[in-house]
């Protein structure tokens, strides 16, 4: 399958994202300590892990916020750390933005309870970040301030629409601000009070959501419908719900609409992660998606069109994917028999 374009919304610039503590991007350093360790092209580069890092739950299970660092270090660092923290996002901006990445999705709301601070940190970061590339920003909060910091710093003129993550029934005021700053919208198929499990669970609520979209300006050209991603672990049909759902959308609602989704989620919980995602992503453009909310390093518009449909991995992961391997039991061995 040629794809032809794959809106990609990059992932990676996000205070909830995690590295493995002295796994091969958190090292430790000869002061005792340790540092992010990252690549640009073929110079590896340092940030060192503040203290304030390595006290915290996280750090005791093994894990570390790595985005959450560089904020940190670029806002309270001394002048290296600071230096070397917007050296980091712009590697990350590059990397993804060079991997085909439409847009780039920031969000900090993981790194502190304090809405003023998130507020700054979320300018800053879209500042730091628009230094280094110049496709818009996706603006990614639950909370309407830091949404409305994130538009006002990404609305530049000359430089692309930004995009807002997300907008729901139970996130109606982020239609508002999203119609303010002239963004597109990633609208879920989230209800009021709860998520919704079925395919016709989700386009009821597109149904009731998609007309508030258009009645404050939208056109469907500007709408990306993203009807949720679950965790194929938890339950073998929900990566077939999501398809037909992402089929009903397209069926229903024609070309101009677009259809994204976390498409990641569905692999929680498994081995192998990546060849799930990237299966799981072709079938979503087979079934009429033409976008998702990713790591653009590892799910593009060329990795797409490269996937060997007859490799027997693509065929597992296929099968575990459309519920055709119950509890995924074909799957999981492969990979125990280190055949995947």
């Amino acid at each position: 399958m040629q794809v032809d374009r794959f809106i990609g919304v990059g992932e990676n610039i996000h205070c909830t994202r995690i590295y493995k503590v002295g796994g091969k991007y958190c090292q430790p350093n000869a002061q005792g300590g340790h540092d992010l360790v990252y690549q640009d092209g073929k110079d590896t580069r340092r940030l060192p892990v503040p203290a304030a890092f390595t006290g915290q739950a996280d750090w005791q299970a093994g894990r570390v916020k790595h985005c959450a660092v560089a904020l940190w270090q670029g806002n309270y660092g001394g002048d290296a750390e600071r230096a070397q923290a917007v050296d980091y996002l712009h590697t990350l901006a590059r990397q993804q933005a060079a991997a085909g990445a439409t847009y780039l999705d920031i969000n900090v709301d993981e790194f502190s309870t304090d809405t003023a601070e998130r507020v700054r940190l979320m300018q800053w970061t879209v500042g730091v970040v628009q230094q280094a590339v110049s496709i818009p920003m996706s603006i990614d909060s639950s909370n309407q301030e830091i949404l409305q910091a994130g538009l006002q710093a990404a609305s530049v003129a000359g430089r692309a629409r930004p995009m807002v993550n997300s907008v729901s029934l139970e996130r109606t005021s982020a239609i508002e601000v999203a119609a303010r700053h002239g963004a597109v919208v990633i609208a879920s198929a989230a209800g009021e009070t709860g998520l919704p499990s079925t395919p016709e669970e989700r386009l009821a609520n597109f149904a009731r959501l998609f007309p508030r979209l258009q009645a404050a300006g939208f056109a469907l050209s500007d709408i990306h419908a993203d009807p949720l991603v679950f965790p194929i672990s938890t339950d073998g049909e929900n990566g077939k719900r999501f398809l037909a759902t992402v089929r009903a959308v397209r069926e229903t609602y024609g070309p101009a609409i677009h259809i994204v989704a976390g498409l990641s989620n569905v692999s929680f919980g498994m081995p192998q992660r990546s060849l799930i995602n990237q299966v799981f992503a072709h079938l979503a453009v087979e079934a009429g998606a033409d976008g998702g909310i990713v790591d653009p390093l590892q799910i593009n518009a060329r990795i797409l069109s490269k996937l060997d449909t007859a490799a027997e991995d693509y065929k597992l992961a296929r099968a575990l994917l459309l519920g055709d391997d119950e509890y995924g039991m074909n799957y999981i061995a492969a990979f125990r028999g280190k055949t995947l």
